[in-house]
């Protein structure tokens, strides 16, 4: 069953539950930090391919997961290939980093999340599978030590 969390992301609750017992596992282990990879596919073509529209992600991104953004997103769009092409971005948060790498190509987004303060793992996942409008997801979370 989905429900909307405080963000008006859908998240399952099956889901939700797992994120507070990472969390709490988190807390228990001491681990130096938390890393989030998210793989979306079949994203909205015109959002990936929008600097303007990376920039507004990495802001609402980092409220959501309730981080401080140090300095402004690196955005550059490049690739003399089309098996490469796409933007990539890049932002420092005073507990780590944020990337994403977008392929035109696929129509993907590859992100990444690293924090030494803790988050939930599959609400952002779900609130970045929403903001690029992405048809499927995989994840990998890991604790970094």
């Amino acid at each position: 069953m989905n429900i909307l969390n405080d963000h008006g992301v859908k998240i399952d609750k099956v889901l939700r539950q797992k994120d507070k017992e990472l969390i709490a596992r988190y807390h228990e282990e001491g681990p130096w930090g938390l890393t989030l990879s998210i793989d979306l596919y079949e994203c909205d073509p015109d959002i990936i391919r929008d600097p303007d529209q990376m920039s507004k992600f990495t802001k609402a991104l980092i409220k959501f997961i309730d981080m401080r953004a140090y300095g402004e997103t690196y955005v550059m769009d490049f690739g003399d290939s089309p098996a490469v092409s796409g933007i990539s971005m890049f932002q420092f948060i005073e507990t780590s980093c944020i990337s994403g790498h977008f392929s035109n190509k696929t129509n993907a987004a590859y992100l990444d999340i690293f924090s030494c303060k803790e988050f939930s793992p599959h609400e952002t996942a779900a609130f970045c599978k929403q903001y690029f409008k992405a048809r499927k997801m995989k994840l990998h979370i890991a604790f970094r030590e």
